[in-house]
């Protein structure tokens, strides 16, 4: 029987966690192999959570892998990048924690987990001209994992994003993908390859279409579940998180619903909340973020509600940036349930994104965190960023990809799929194409002629496209003087609704560096954890480099699952437990 419908018996742990993202499943496997009963819930029928549908990435200064593969990081440069990212919303002991216990974290992840990684030495840090800024190296990618090695929990597995797919099926790393998207040299050869492992793959193509050749979040999470399996951990799947039980001022486990029925699980050691963020619940998104805001626009899974948060602030716990989003412009596919976010199409060269008055506002090339700030920033002085516009042309067109959108050269206008077609605008003229999407036409046309010039120059006079290491690293090496730009002229014209969507919510309950839940006041919660989106990001408003959400997320895991391994069990519980509201 699948550890997924294990029976409700026993009903007392040492410590359960809530949710199944990469950072409840690892402090679930540190717990068990520290000598404590763990159990792990997930509100959905799927594990994995936005982890899953994520690039797997994590953001690990001074990680083992830095020297091997040719570069160098130093302590004191990784903090100072840090508290000039985070500014007055960092806090320094958070930070500290996460440098000292990161590198750990990712010892344990490889060596007692099974999960592999390796350094991006070309993937740079996002904000170049800090101090403390490295080249590359501190952000990592999963190796790939054989799914089959999961055996019948990889129907269980949420799926990954359709758009990290190629072709919608083809499973392949970040490296891959870059290579792929700049077309580096031996691009062809890989797509080569890459379709042909899959398609051949008979025996697996006749149980199911999904690439048994797992990478990104979907690697990531598959490992770390294969980890819980070799621990005989419990995953209870479609297990609601209703509230917390609460005696004599302390945690001592939580109520849930599973399959329809309701059940308490005590935890002896604590609770260690893992459930996401709120960006799929729509009144929590209006009372908290900035306007307007859709949960709609989000490209993550639809379990992401707040019910974790809203749980420990009923117990008194405090909240901290709660008008923040891990922002990401979204499009919209008809027919799926989360917005597909684009990260990499804005710094290709030969596009410009523009608010309704046909006006950039902002670096089409940014860190995809800085993005959606940018067009609330100039929705409020314009009222019209938010939707924003990509727009191209037919050389743009033929040569990248857009969203779900194949590059014209293998997915011509005529060849795209029902589902798609509602994305792409399409016009013969620049003053048409401003008709259709209501762009004013006199702004637009402007604002082509501007690009045009920079492209001639290799100078980005406005937002500096093209300027830093980032920037380049998804862009065109056969473009000179600037790889991130090139002429906008040749019909037909294009343009892409861009939404203000997200990759989560940077808000949650306030924690220390050791992950523990404070109240308003600062004291802490006894027996409650918070991490990953349920907490609010040691990040602050930034967003420091590729993984700074699974980093920390994982890191805290680890530090909780220690900290409970060493605190004593509470003394006998009372007789009649309290929930979180009849406690206060």
């Amino acid at each position: 029987m699948s550890q997924s419908k294990a029976r409700l018996q026993p009903t007392e742990f040492d410590v359960v966690v809530v949710g199944s993202g990469a950072g409840g499943m690892l402090a679930a496997c540190r717990a068990a192999d520290r000598g404590l009963s763990v159990v792990v819930l997930e509100k959905s029928s799927q594990y994995g959570g936005t982890s899953a549908v994520s690039g797997g990435g994590i953001w690990i200064p001074l990680n083992h892998h830095i020297g091997p593969a040719g570069g160098h990081d130093d302590y004191a440069a990784a903090l100072e990048y840090l508290l000039d990212c985070t500014g007055k919303d960092g806090d320094p002991q958070r930070l500290r924690a996460y440098l000292d216990h990161a590198p750990r974290m990712l010892q344990y992840l490889e060596t007692q987990a099974g999960v592999r990684y390796y350094a991006l030495p070309r993937y740079a840090d996002y904000f170049q001209k800090l101090p403390g800024a490295m080249p590359g190296y501190r952000a990592l990618d999963p190796m790939p994992f054989d799914g089959a090695r999961l055996r019948e929990e990889f129907a269980r597995l949420r799926p990954p994003s359709p758009g990290t797919l190629v072709g919608g099926r083809v499973a392949v790393t970040s490296a891959e993908a870059h290579t792929l998207l700049c077309r580096s040299r031996g691009w062809f050869g890989l797509a080569l390859r890459q379709f042909a492992r899959y398609w051949l793959d008979l025996g697996w193509r006749r149980k199911t279409r999904r690439d048994r050749r797992l990478t990104l979040g979907n690697s990531l999470v598959a490992g770390l579940r294969r980890a819980m399996m070799d621990r005989a951990i419990p995953l209870w799947l479609d297990t609601a998180l209703q509230d917390l039980v609460i005696e004599d001022g302390v945690v001592r486990g939580v109520r849930a619903v599973k399959d329809g029925r309701p059940v308490e699980i005590r935890a002896m050691r604590g609770v260690i909340l893992a459930a996401g963020g709120f960006e799929r619940n729509q009144a929590m998104r209006e009372q908290y973020l900035p306007q307007p805001t859709q949960a709609a626009w989000s490209a993550t899974p639809l379990n992401n509600t707040g019910d974790a948060i809203r749980a420990a602030q009923a117990a008194g716990a405090g909240v901290a940036l709660m008008s923040q989003v891990w922002g990401a412009p979204t499009v919209h596919v008809r027919g799926e349930e989360k917005q597909r976010a684009l990260f990499i199409e804005r710094a290709m060269p030969g596009c410009l994104v523009v608010n309704g008055q046909g006006r950039r506002f902002v670096n089409e090339a940014a860190p995809y965190s800085e993005f959606v700030p940018a067009m609330y920033r100039d929705h409020e002085q314009t009222g019209c960023s938010v939707p924003a516009w990509l727009v191209f042309d037919a050389t743009f067109r033929h040569k990248y990809p857009c969203g779900p959108i194949l590059p014209g050269s293998v997915m011509p206008d005529r060849s795209i799929p029902a589902a798609l077609s509602g994305i792409l605008v399409r016009a013969g003229s620049l003053g048409e194409l401003a008709a259709l999407t209501g762009i004013d036409a006199a702004g637009l046309a402007d604002s082509v002629a501007r690009m045009n010039r920079y492209a001639a120059t290799g100078v980005d006079e406005e937002f500096g496209k093209g300027d830093n290491l980032f920037d380049t690293y998804y862009s065109d090496p056969a473009v000179r003087p600037n790889p991130c730009l090139a002429p906008i002229g040749k019909a037909p014209f294009y343009a892409v609704r861009l939404d203000a969507g997200d990759i989560g919510t940077k808000g949650g309950l306030v924690t220390d560096a050791s992950a523990r839940v404070l109240r308003e006041d600062g004291s802490a919660i006894a027996g409650l954890f918070a991490i990953g989106n349920t907490s609010a990001s040691m990040m602050g408003p930034s967003y420091p480099g590729a993984g700074s959400t699974l980093g920390p997320a994982m890191t805290f895991g680890f530090i909780a699952a220690d900290v409970l391994a060493q605190r004593p069990a509470p003394a006998a519980p009372a007789p009649h437990p309290q929930t979180a509201q009849e406690a206060l």
